[in-house]
C-alpha cells in the first residue's frame, strides 16, 4: 500500500509529508499505521478531481533564480 501511495505522490504532493511519515514505520508497522494509510486512501477519493497534469508534448523547462547577496 505505501508503494501506492509513493506513486500518487508524484501527481499529488500533498499527500507527500504523510505518506514519508507513515512509510518510515514500514519495517514495523502497527495497526495506528494501517489506519493512518486507510485515512489517506479515503482523502485521495475525496479528492480526485485535484491533481497534477503533466501533459507529453509541453515543454518541461525548470528555471531557478537565486539572490546572489544571500551568501
Amino acid at each position: 500500500m505505501i508503494g501506492s501511495l509513493l506513486y500518487l505522490t508524484g501527481t499529488r504532493p500533498n499527500i507527500m509529508h504523510a505518506v514519508g511519515i507513515v512509510g518510515g514505520f514500514q519495517a514495523n508497522p502497527k495497526e495506528s499505521h494501517l489506519q493512518a494509510v486507510k485515512r489517506i486512501f479515503k482523502y485521495l477519493q475525496g479528492i480526485q478531481d485535484f491533481g497534477l497534469w503533466y501533459p507529453r508534448d509541453a515543454d518541461l523547462t525548470l528555471h531557478a533564480y537565486t539572490d546572489a547577496n544571500s551568501a
